[in-house]
């Protein structure tokens, strides 16, 4: 677990870094699109839905906003249509790389995304070529605020949680596939609403990667991570905290 939350870290900085806020904010709107029409247009009562919503309030994103997106999906006008695509392959130094899509038109993703793995070093492959290498989990993040290490811990435990770990800014719950909706419930009717809630896919053996590799590395995930289509980019690499400070200075 420490590796899956090292590396995701540092994506999650170099991300920050690059993302634009309207292509950053296209995003939140696609995943509350689909979320609204896989179920109810009603965050009350459909939680993938409040997790998107929860996910664009956090990125500052006006509620008016959040809330036309629901609004012409409620109202039928919305005849935009989403599939939710993985894509596999492997980057530069043999990392794996898994990529997950919201996408209106497969082909030119996959011709996207394709062209994007040569020029960075590495190859897509087919769907599983990769995978194999990673477990898919749960994972539930709140605000260190929210309750105490001890409070959360013991929450989530009794929820059927798998682990939590908590620092100075949160704490962050993993759990099994199976027991995701059911942990996932449980926290938001004792601490409210989580950050974010949503499954995840961690590597089985991480491959530390030095400053160098990791860049190279870190220049083709920018590049998936940017495509106006791409949700989520997972690897398994990970790096030392030496490393990680140089990369997010």
């Amino acid at each position: 677990m420490a590796g899956h939350s090292h590396a995701k870290n540092i994506m999650h900085r170099k991300a920050g870094q690059s993302a634009k806020r309207a292509q950053a904010f296209g995003k939140l709107i696609r995943e509350i699109t689909v979320s609204a029409k896989a179920g109810m247009p009603d965050p009350a009562h459909n939680p993938r839905l409040r997790a998107a919503v929860k996910a664009a309030l956090v990125a500052n994103m006006p509620r008016d906003t959040v809330d036309r997106a629901i609004k012409r999906v409620a109202a039928g006008t919305d005849t935009e249509n989403y599939d939710e695509v993985r894509y596999e392959g492997y980057g530069p130094n043999g990392i794996a790389i898994i990529v997950e899509a919201l996408t209106d038109n497969r082909n030119r993703t996959a011709s996207d995304l394709r062209s994007a793995f040569s020029k960075h070093g590495g190859a897509m492959g087919e769907t599983g070529s990769v995978s194999f290498q990673f477990e898919r989990g749960g994972v539930i993040v709140y605000k260190a605020s929210v309750a105490g290490e001890e409070a959360m811990l013991e929450a989530a435990i009794e929820a059927g949680a798998s682990d939590v770990e908590s620092d100075d800014e949160s704490h962050e719950v993993t759990t099994t596939v199976e027991e995701f909706t059911a942990v996932r419930d449980a926290l938001e009717e004792k601490f409210g609403a989580a950050e974010s809630a949503k499954l995840e896919w961690w590597p089985n053996a991480p491959m530390e990667l030095d400053e160098e590799q990791a860049q190279s590395v870190l220049k083709l995930i920018d590049v998936l991570d940017d495509h106006d289509d791409v949700q989520n980019v997972y690897a398994n690499f990970e790096v030392s905290d030496a490393v990680a400070q140089r990369l997010s200075a």
